[in-house]
């Protein structure tokens, strides 16, 4: 609403009402916007040159537009200016200049890709993201290591550290982690297809590991990692872990987005650490057809519950091997969930790149496909991850 300065005369009962000099208005566009630039659109009929009006409100011109839209915009202008010139009489509103992103598709994509970049069923063989990919953000993978040559990271991966070894060769001889970090950046596998890779390796050759090496990988991480950054851990342990938890909080206080796979023993994922911890993003597993994944070959599930944030593709996935630098190999899992999410984390930092851990668990979370997951045990969050 417009603020005016009333002059009343009360002896003829008449009102006479101006703008006030500091008159605002609010400003229109949500979401990602040019600093200091703004498109302004005037009032049907309205042939005010954007001249007279900047030099009111200060700013310069940029374009003027005389087909689709009686308007201008502008750059160099304060957000109290836009406030004031959006209050003048002349002006419709005042819309700030936002950032769009192109897209890119990638055809024939793998299914869990083709998955997450649609709100139904059936697929569509194809995967479709923003331009620059989750590029300027990194995904620090904890896990078995990464065969960094591989293809799918195109030069895009690099090493941390071998909490395993104690040496800075984070290779991978399990092959867990690869296939974790070609699902988060893998260049056909990957979700977030730009970012870069950097392994932690905080599990030996038999995908085990003990307390202190992961610790340690998360101290590292947040004493050297460079953010944007998405951490994601496809591990955990049964029962309550306070030690690994409060490490995992302190590293998100330094601004780190952590994701969790809710892990795979069909049974309450508030029973597990770190996948029970709220502060982090934890995912859980789903199949092709929608369900909840169930690996009976295993005689187990996915986790579920409450504390599971939300849900992914993790059944028969595929991604990078790390036996040579060019294969790919199925695996599944609620670590083969987390990662769609932490690729998801990256894409969001990457338009966001200020966002914190709660803000891009937020974005995720309400930008998922609602209410369409069957074979939920009770509590267990409706959400599938969703693209776009």
């Amino acid at each position: 609403m417009r603020i005016n300065t009333c002059i009343a005369a009360a002896l003829f009962a008449a009102v006479l009402c101006t703008p006030t000099a500091n008159a605002q208005q609010a400003l229109r566009g949500e979401g990602e916007a040019v600093p200091g630039s703004y498109i302004v659109v005037l009032k049907d009929g309205v042939s005010a040159s954007p001249q007279s009006l900047l030099s009111k409100y200060d700013g310069r011109l940029k374009r003027t537009y005389k087909a689709v839209l009686n308007g201008f915009s502008v750059r160099d202008m304060s957000e109290p200016q836009a406030r004031r010139l959006a209050a003048d009489p002349k002006v419709s509103y005042v819309q700030r200049n936002l950032v769009l992103s192109g897209q890119t598709t990638q055809w024939n994509a793998p299914w869990n890709l083709d998955r997450i970049d649609q709100g139904t069923l059936p697929l569509n063989n194809r995967y479709t993201y923003p331009d620059n990919a989750a590029a300027g953000v990194r995904a620090y993978v904890l896990d078995s290591g990464v065969r960094i040559t591989h293809n799918e990271f195109e030069g895009r991966a690099s090493h941390g550290f071998d909490f395993i070894d104690d040496d800075a060769d984070a290779s991978d001889c399990a092959g867990h982690g690869t296939h974790v970090a070609g699902t988060i950046a893998g260049r056909t596998s990957g979700v977030a297809k730009r970012a870069r890779v950097v392994s932690v390796r905080v599990l030996g050759c038999d995908n085990r590991s003990v307390q202190d090496s992961v610790v340690a990988g998360i101290d590292w991480v947040t004493l050297n990692g460079v953010r944007p950054a998405v951490v994601n851990m496809s591990l955990g342990g049964l029962g309550q872990d306070e030690l690994m938890e409060n490490a995992i909080r302190r590293s998100i206080a330094a601004g780190f987005t952590y994701v969790l796979a809710a892990g795979n023993d069909g049974r309450d994922a508030c029973g597990f650490t770190p996948a029970r911890l709220p502060e982090a993003i934890t995912v859980g597993a789903t199949d092709r057809n929608d369900n909840r994944s169930l690996w009976p070959r295993w005689g187990t599930a996915s986790n579920w519950g409450r504390c599971v944030d939300l849900w992914a593709p993790g059944s028969d996935i595929s991604s990078a091997s790390h036996v040579n630098n060019f294969g790919l190999r199925l695996d599944s899992g609620t670590s083969m969930a987390a990662p769609a999410v932490a690729g998801a984390a990256a894409l969001h930092l990457s338009a966001n790149p200020n966002a914190t851990n709660q803000q891009v668990r937020d974005a995720l979370v309400n930008g998922a496909s609602a209410n369409i997951l069957r074979g939920l045990q009770f509590g267990s969050p409706n959400r599938l991850l969703r693209i776009g």
